[in-house]
């Protein structure tokens, strides 16, 4: 069975390919398949974004969707940029200048502590619903650190590890990330279903 991933992220398809691969889960992007969606993230969850981004992929394709929503959320900031981290600071921006505009904003605060979220939803054609969810740990970065990675990898400093997503391996931060939790419950869920 082929499930089609629902983003055009570059970053988060190359990450959840990785983290499928030697699953038995075979992977096609939407863009592979030739379709031109856009869905709007109307939600104020990431579970509701991530449904409404997999339903309507599942109902373009007629194949299974999965759908990451996933963001940063900073416990100082009252949970923000959360639902919003790709929008973060403005339209237009950069991951850079958004990591950029999050520091600027904690600019002289004490308590750093974070965690990275990320929800996958998967629809069926027949109407049914998998979800999953996944959080890592860790703490705001004074300044930027490492070239791997992206959005705002470069300053989320892993519980335990000193340092940021953005500095560890490939394999190393999809062991760790809150989007390799969250694909590994899937697997799970979908296996004791029997689906595969």
């Amino acid at each position: 069975m082929t499930f089609v991933l629902a983003t055009a992220n570059p970053g988060k398809i190359r990450e959840m390919r990785e983290i499928f691969a030697g699953s038995g889960i075979e992977t096609a992007t939407r863009l592979e398949l030739g379709i031109d969606v856009e869905v709007e993230e109307t939600g104020s969850t990431f579970i509701e974004n991530a449904l409404l981004k997999a339903k309507a992929i599942c109902g373009a394709s007629g194949l299974p969707a999965i759908a990451d929503d996933s963001g940063l959320m900073v416990d100082a900031l009252g949970g923000a940029p959360g639902v919003y981290s790709s929008s973060y600071g403005g339209d237009g921006l950069d991951g850079a200048e958004r990591y950029r505009y999050l520091l600027e904003n904690m600019r002289g605060v004490e308590d750093r502590s974070a965690k990275f979220v990320c929800t996958i939803a998967c629809a069926f054609p027949d109407g049914s619903i998998v979800t999953a969810a996944g959080e890592c740990r860790g703490a705001i970065a004074k300044a930027p650190r490492g070239a791997g990675g992206f959005g705002y990898d470069p300053v989320f400093l892993v519980h335990g590890k000193d340092r940021t997503m953005a500095e560890l391996a490939p394999d190393e931060k999809n062991k760790v990330s809150h989007r390799g939790e969250a694909i590994r419950r899937f697997l799970y869920e979908i296996r004791e279903r029997g689906i595969e």
